[in-house]
């Protein structure tokens, strides 16, 4: 082994590495412009490139000293640096939770480590005024040593941290050649089990930093603010003292306060009359410290963050954390730089977010200068994750003994006490000039323990102005008393909401966090809106961090038809997996929003409407903005539609609402007598914000107008439709009953009471017979639900009828049967009464009196499934829309008239599932070029329409996988269960769970031919 064994070695945890210091990017001159573009500075040199690099399966096959000067690298391969092996073709990706994929033997790691030797030459040239140079790692995954120029420089490891190095005497002008072994793991990897995927490699920028010998180390920036002035301080520390000439410049360049600074200490200045930094608003200060050799430029944002009467004040106002769980994740590379991040915040604020969480590691340094700059509140969260002591083997083995004893291994061992604060330390000391962080979090899911106590009681010395948060300190030794005062708010994952209820009546000592809430899983959630109401409810409630941000899976090309081929857990031959659990984000890998992102931005909408008086013209709105006056913020502009259709619209005038106040405008209105009226407010942004656009669209609001009718008048022709047609002629036999007229044929199946044909106008509608449907293919919120659904047989029903009666009469044919839904090995799961009514026209109207068996669990559906012709490939419907709706995951669809083709209505999640309905619909048309068929009901129902049936959305484990029906099948549903948040959060709340017992649906069917109907 040509390297000691420092990665099992609980002691070493660095060799050489300089002190952590903030992270800042110097220049010979003045620059501006380096926190997306800091390779533009002069004293950087980027060592990003393809490097040369050789995969070994162990450690032990390392066995020549590739980092000599005179070695041959010439047959060894390439690999982009910043890279990830893995992407590249080498090992194998492999996704878990919460297991460690390596058996749990501390400090000890797989004796066959993976590793990789990387060798790089390249050019360098000493400068007279900056002779000292300072190599650079911001990530590598776990642990890696250097050497240059053949001698050993150094050994780090921590993943998501900066590993700084002193090579001055290592370097020579003209060529040099580094060479560096990064090893898969190493004992800090029993830290590092995060949710996701295990990736290898130098994953962030390589770069060297030429500095002057008398020059800045490390400088600390702190506020002091009041509405009057504020007052900066600046703690500086030089590698050697000299002559630093500090100014702060206000957002127009204009000096607002200078001063001198010749040896270590602190300086201090006052800004009169400041301006606030704030989400909204990310107003920044410019700091420029600049010597004879060199300038850094930085940025200060002055703002305050405290608690009072246990209530999170930002600026002295009350505020919500609108927030999201962001992973680095890229689906290409597994590399993520600043235009990515830009990308994702410019979704960010266009969804309404104003917060992040970097769960659960430190990001790239250059992260949170962007938040500054753009206008995000940050959690910043150590490179810590122990979740795998939770799994350990336990001859108990009982969540109270599993969650009791979690602590043991690591949090509350000594042994790693020096580990845990090294990683907190160092994400502090890098990031303690981001104003953005208003909170430490000292890591995720580890469990709790002297470790963490002393992690706390560190970071409450050295940074009393900012809060803390640790969501584990509720996993504990309950023998064992702990300290919580260095613990500044109580957080959950995934509670219920009468969890948060509980705390606030029963204890409420700190502001309540959800660090992590409605599980974004597929399709889903469905509880954003109950969620917004309980944060709402409650000053001490401060808000939540969604989780997550992104879909986290591997491309893998495209398929012949162009859809991307994502790979998740277990796609790659991996045994220890987690399936499609990564798979949890609120866009796609490709940052395609998901329907559960167009949901969150309009339940965080910036107003709502409060109430609205027709007769008076009185709209009240409340400001849901944390800074901005609704006058200074919004545009509001109104469209009143009548059956979908828009009969008139405007602009409200600017009316001015404080935040978190109600104001009053006028907005008069006439409405029409007939037909289904809605007023809609839609909200624009006013002004060019961080990363938005002016006019870019924030939300809207919905409200039917009183005295508006319950059915739009299209619905209200085809339940009226008058039966014009010949007499209908009935026949029947053992197992059919046929009713005939000039323009239809239908036949009913006796044995199912349901139609298996409907012909008209010469032209067969049905594929296969008609279907009494209550299954759907389960979302990924149904996890659970699954196997009780499945338990229930609720898969494997079907209908029959026990007897069937025949009256015909001048209105035309009245059907009424007695039959059931039923299951192999089960008792029968529910009554049906079903009358069927056909008219001389052949519209076909039905009521369906359902009694369900109490001792089943809730219904995924319940409705009618229809096999058409695929021709009938284009739908116009009135309803929520454009997007899927479901009872509970509906605010960001609205009421109106959408059309569209089938296989749009159709949303493409990486592992198949229900999908593509549409809630709270008066009918639906679905045609081919001459026919088609229109479904009304005089409730409203839902629908689904797609060419994929759900037994093959079940099946296929990736989309790409779906093969397409011959049909176009046609699911028109009295109701179907709520979606939620279950794959982790709580289950489906009562008021949206499909727990009837007894319910009547009626629908009425009408075949059509195009120009007749």
């Amino acid at each position: 082994m040509i390297v000691p064994r420092y990665y099992e070695d609980l002691s070493v945890l660095h060799e050489n590495t300089m002190p952590p210091r903030a992270y800042y990017m110097p220049a010979s001159k003045r620059m501006d412009d380096l926190t997306e573009h800091r390779e533009k500075s002069d004293r950087l040199q980027l060592l990003n490139g393809n490097w040369k690099f050789r995969y070994f399966e162990s450690i032990y096959d390392v066995k020549e000293s590739f980092y000599e000067t005179d070695y041959d690298v010439s047959d060894f391969d390439e690999m982009r640096v910043p890279g990830i092996w893995q992407m590249e073709g080498y090992d194998m990706h492999q996704y878990t939770n919460i297991r460690y994929p390596f058996p749990f033997d501390p400090p000890y790691v797989p004796q066959d480590i993976p590793c990789g030797a990387y060798v790089h030459t390249f050019f360098y040239q000493s400068e007279k005024t900056a002779p000292k140079a300072y190599l650079n790692f911001e990530g590598v995954d776990s642990c890696f040593y250097v050497w240059l120029n053949g001698k050993y420089v150094g050994y780090s490891q921590i993943s998501h941290a900066v590993s700084e190095f002193d090579v001055t005497s290592f370097l020579k002008d003209g060529e040099n050649i580094i060479a560096v072994l990064v090893l898969k793991w190493c004992d800090g990897s029993y830290l590092e089990d995060q949710d996701k995927f295990r990736m290898s490699g130098i994953f962030r920028d390589v770069y060297i930093l030429k500095r002057p010998e008398r020059a800045v180390c490390d400088y600390r920036i702190t506020t002091e603010v009041s509405k009057e002035v504020a007052r900066i301080k600046l703690d500086i520390q030089f590698y050697q003292p000299i002559h630093l000439n500090i100014r702060v410049e206000d957002k127009n360049g204009a000096v607002v306060s200078q001063g001198t600074i010749e040896k270590d200490g602190i300086i201090e200045f006052e800004i009169f009359c400041p301006v606030f930094w704030n989400t909204e608003n990310p107003y920044l200060y410019t700091v420029i410290l600049e010597s004879k050799y060199e300038v850094i430029v930085d940025a200060v944002a002055l703002r305050t963050i405290e608690i009072y009467d246990k209530v999170i004040y930002f600026n002295g106002e009350k505020i919500k954390f609108r927030g999201v769980n962001r992973h680095d994740s890229e689906p290409e590379t597994g590399v993520v730089g600043a235009k990515q991040i830009k990308t994702d915040m410019i979704l960010m604020k266009q969804h309404n977010f104003n917060a992040i969480r970097s769960s659960h590691y430190p990001n790239a340094p250059y992260f949170y200068q962007m938040c500054d700059k753009y206008g995000f509140i940050v959690i910043d969260e150590a490179d810590i994750e122990a979740h795998g002591p939770f799994m350990l083997y336990r001859k108990e083995d009982t969540d109270y003994n599993r969650f009791s004893r979690w602590n043991e291994k690591i949090a509350d061992d000594p042994a790693w006490e020096q580990s845990i604060l090294d990683r907190v330390q160092r994400m502090i000391q890098r990031d303690k000039n981001r104003f953005c962080i208003v909170m430490w979090s000292m890591g995720n899911e580890s469990a709790y323990g002297c470790n963490f106590e002393k992690a706390l009681e560190w970071t409450k010395t050295f940074d009393p102005a900012r809060l803390t948060q640790y969501e584990s300190a509720r996993y504990r030794n309950y023998n064992v008393t702990y300290q919580y005062h260095n613990l500044d708010l109580y957080s959950r994952m995934y509670p219920a909401l009468e969890e948060i209820e509980e705390y606030l009546e029963k204890d409420g000592s700190k502001p309540f966090l959800l660090v992590e809430y409605c599980h974004s899983m597929g399709n889903g959630p469905g509880d954003f809106e109950d969620y917004f109401q309980m944060i709402q409810s409650d000053d001490r409630i401060c808000g939540g961090f969604v989780w997550e941000w992104c879909d986290h899976a591997i491309a893998h090309g495209k398929t012949e038809n162009g859809t991307p081929m994502y790979y998740y857990g277990g796609d790659h031959g991996e045994s220890i997996h987690d399936g499609n659990f990564c798979v949890d984000g609120l866009v796609y890998p490709d940052r395609t929003p998901h329907t559960g992102l167009l949901e969150y931005k309009n339940v965080y909408r910036p107003a709502r409407v409060v109430s609205y008086d027709l007769d008076s013209g009185e709209l009240i709105l409340h400001n849901y903005m944390d800074f901005d006056d609704l006058k200074d913020y919004v545009e509001i502009s109104y469209e009143v539609t009548q059956d979908g259709l828009i009969i008139s619209k405007g602009k409200l005038p600017a009316f001015s609402v404080a935040p978190h106040q109600e104001g009053k405008t006028k907005l008069e209105l006439s409405i029409p007598g007939n037909g289904k009226v809605y007023l809609k407010l839609i909200y624009r942004l006013k002004k060019s914000a961080a990363l938005l656009e002016k006019n870019h669209v924030l939300g809207f609001d919905e409200i039917q107008l009183s005295g508006s009718h319950l059915k739009t008048r299209q619905a209200e022709q085809w339940l009226n439709r008058i039966a014009e047609g010949t007499e209908i002629q009935v026949k029947e036999k053992d197992t059919q009953i046929e009713i005939k007229a000039a323009d239809f044929v239908y036949i009913i199946d006796k044995r199912t009471a349901l139609f298996e044909q409907i012909q008209f106008a010469g032209r067969n509608y049905l594929k296969r017979p008609m279907e009494l449907n209550i299954w759907r293919a389960p979302t990924d919120n149904d996890m659970y639900m699954k196997e009780v659904w499945k338990k229930a047989h609720y898969h494997e029903a079907y209908t029959r009828a026990y007897d069937i009666e025949v009256c015909q009469n001048r209105n035309g044919v009245e059907i009424l049967a007695y039959s059931a839904i039923v299951a192999a090995t089960v008792q029968k799961i529910m009554d049906v009464k079903i009358k069927w009514i056909v008219d001389a026209s052949g519209k076909v109207s039905s009521e369906f009196t359902v009694l369900k068996d109490g001792e089943f669990p809730e219904l995924p559906r319940f409705g009618l499934r229809l096999f058409l012709d695929k021709s009938m490939e284009n739908a116009c419907y009135y309803g929520m829309g454009p997007q899927e709706s479901y009872r509970d995951k509906h605010r960001a669809a609205s009421h109106g008239l959408y059309r569209s083709k089938v296989c749009d209505l159709h949303e493409d999640y990486i592992r198949p599932q229900e999908n593509g309905s549409h809630y709270d619909c008066d009918y639906l048309e679905l045609s081919g070029s001459q026919y088609g068929i229109a479904a009304v009901a005089k409730k409203s129902f839902s629908f689904n329409a797609s060419h994929y049936t759900q037994e093959e959305l079940e099946r296929a484990a990736h989309n790409y996988e779906l093969c397409a029906a011959d049909s176009t099948i046609l699911c028109l549903d009295y109701a179907l269960n709520g979606i939620g948040s279950n794959s982790c959060g709580p289950v489906v709340l009562e008021k949206y769970r499909f727990d009837e017992t007894e319910f009547q649906f009626g629908l009425t069917l009408v075949p059509f031919v195009k120009g007749t109907k």
